[in-house]
């Protein structure tokens, strides 16, 4: 079975880079890392995700254009799109439950088990 890809745009390089060999470390997922919103972006086009984890608060362009950008790309628009933040704790919301617009919502200090679990309820398989 192919695994599933997911990119990581976040503006914090090594958060990205552990995020990433958490991910991978499940022999599940390929990631990727992307450390601003162009970058994040063309990566996207690029890779075709199966699955987006997106910084809400970056300082070239915040999570909410990237993803406006996203979905008003037709060769991408249905890529699904998890946006990570650090301006709520775990108990302000439920990495299953939080919702953005629409988009799933979990903090930056969501543990391993739960953020694996975020990745398996919205990916598309």
């Amino acid at each position: 079975m192919e695994k599933k890809k997911i990119l990581i745009i976040d503006d914090e390089e090594n958060f990205a880079k552990l995020v990433k060999k958490n991910i991978e470390r499940t022999g599940e997922f390929e990631a990727y890392t992307a450390t601003n919103g162009e970058d994040g972006l063309k990566l996207v086009r690029e890779l075709k995700p199966d699955l987006v984890l997106l910084d809400m608060i970056m300082p070239d362009m915040d999570g909410a254009d990237v993803a406006t950008q996203i979905r008003d790309d037709e060769s991408i628009k249905d890529t699904s799109i998890v946006f990570l933040t650090a301006m709520v704790r775990p108990d302000e919301t439920d990495p299953r439950m939080g919702f953005t617009k629409g988009y799933s919502l979990v903090s930056k200090t969501v543990t391993v088990k739960e953020l694996l679990a975020c990745i398996k309820e919205n990916i598309k398989y």
